[in-house]
């Protein structure tokens, strides 16, 4: 029995791993491609990965939104965890990044579930919401420039049905959130969290896992 989620030391970690994850192979070839990256940071945790595949498949999951993709590690995860006739929207702004992924997509066998749209995800999602796709999307995962989430969030509420749901990564962002804000990204993540802890349309938890995962259900 615990009162607060429990701290994880190396060795507990890695007991973490060892015991419960299970990683596709291209997966952890793409996760051992992006570790020499100089943004490496960026990417998820393989758990918190294998956490998203889960809630697609618990939500039943066919389409799904990606706003921020870096190398592709979450669009695989994400892919791999959908039907064969599932959708991925992938939305970013750089070929250099997603240029790693994209082999590692078509190895695992769900390039075609991955739509790539290289532009800025506004952008894209403006469009989609003009082609009357707003309540067509099951999931969406918002992992991108951090004064911008506001923005995002608000076109993927449009975009996915009612019951949806959309994760929202680096809501702890390494824990800065809960001291003043010394940069503008401490700051919109704050004002984010705030923001989400009021609003009414939604269901929220707010997990420990990477660097904080929020939920919120569209309801």
């Amino acid at each position: 029995m615990s009162r607060r989620t429990l701290a994880l030391d190396d060795t507990l970690y890695r007991y973490l791993l060892d015991t419960s994850l299970r990683e596709h192979a291209e997966l952890a070839a793409l996760r051992e491609a992006t570790r020499a990256h100089p943004r490496a940071g960026m990417q998820i945790s393989p758990e918190q990965g294998q956490f998203m595949a889960l809630l697609v498949k618990l939500i039943g999951a066919r389409r799904t939104i990606e706003v921020g993709v870096f190398t592709g590690y979450s669009a695989l995860a994400v892919a791999l965890a959908l039907p064969a006739d599932g959708r991925v929207l992938a939305c970013d702004v750089s070929d250099d990044f997603t240029a790693l992924g994209r082999p590692h997509w078509e190895r695992a066998g769900v390039a075609d579930r991955i739509e790539l749209v290289l532009a800025p995800a506004l952008q894209t999602l403006d469009a989609r919401f003009a082609a009357n796709e707003a309540g067509a999307y099951d999931f969406a995962f918002i992992d991108a420039d951090k004064v911008s989430y506001d923005g995002y969030y608000e076109r993927c509420l449009q975009l996915v049905r009612a019951g949806g749901l959309i994760a929202i990564d680096n809501t702890l962002w390494s824990g800065r959130v809960a001291a003043p804000a010394q940069d503008e990204d401490t700051a919109a993540l704050q004002q984010f969290n705030r923001k989400l802890h009021r609003d009414e349309r939604i269901d929220l938890a707010l997990l420990p896992i990477g660097d904080g995962l929020t939920l919120a259900r569209r309801r």
